[in-house]
């Protein structure tokens, strides 16, 4: 029989989040063996995702106990966040404590903004995996990197292998393996247009096309904050 306390684990949620980034990790963390899972606001209320779901935050930041491992999920709400002080020191208190630090896609963007990857490899959602480097961190173009206690996943589907990747970390790989075949992720897309690498270069730039006015508007967000980190550290 297990005694030990439960290992909390956090996911921040917040307003237009891209909810499978929450929800993929959520989903794999929730069957790991003695874990307690929070979703995190600054209150109760619903929050609603940048497609429309509505999620019920399950703790507040004054009320979240002291985390194990704190997961910041990306989306198009990530821009406001890099400007939301009060999110900002929640993710850098519980970070101190915390043994594990970590994000999916574009949250990678929020822990940079907070300086919390200043020095360490990390990846992101292909389209801003470049704006990492101006918030001090070392671009990957992985699925799941790891460098030393941060673990981040690249754009959202990533998050299901970066949870994985963690619970094999905190449990043992026969524990992951165990959640994949319950999940059944066996992943067989229809289409082999899932990343830069595969897609056709139409497909690329179609894309490209279209998400670049919202790029340029993460961008500039990514420029304030990453000026604002240089002024803290005068």
């Amino acid at each position: 029989m297990n005694n030990s306390p439960p290992l909390s684990i956090g996911l921040l949620l917040f307003p237009s989040l891209t909810q499978l980034d929450l929800t993929g990790p959520y989903e794999v963390f929730v069957r790991a063996p003695n874990t307690q899972v929070h979703l995190i606001w600054k209150n109760r209320d619903l929050v609603v995702s940048d497609r429309g779901m509505a999620i019920q935050p399950t703790t507040t930041f004054s009320h979240c106990p002291a985390l194990d491992l704190i997961c910041v999920p990306g989306g198009p709400g990530q821009i406001d966040l890099m400007t939301d002080e009060e999110a900002l020191a929640f993710i850098r208190t519980q970070s101190k404590q915390a043994t594990w630090v970590t994000s999916v896609c574009t949250g990678s963007l929020v822990l940079g903004a907070a300086g919390l990857l200043t020095g360490y490899k990390a990846t992101t959602h292909w389209a801003s995996l470049d704006q990492l480097a101006l918030l001090g961190a070392v671009p990957v173009n992985q699925r799941v990197v790891r460098d030393r206690n941060r673990i981040t996943g690249a754009g959202v589907t990533s998050g299901i292998d970066f949870a994985l990747t963690v619970v094999a970390e905190l449990y043992g790989s026969e524990v992951a393996q165990n959640i994949q075949l319950q999940m059944e992720y066996d992943p067989a897309p229809p289409f082999n247009s899932g990343s830069p690498r595969t897609a056709s270069e139409e497909q690329l730039k179609n894309a490209q096309a279209q998400a670049a006015p919202f790029l340029e508007k993460r961008r500039q967000a990514t420029l304030k904050a990453a000026a604002r980190l240089q002024q803290q550290g005068k």
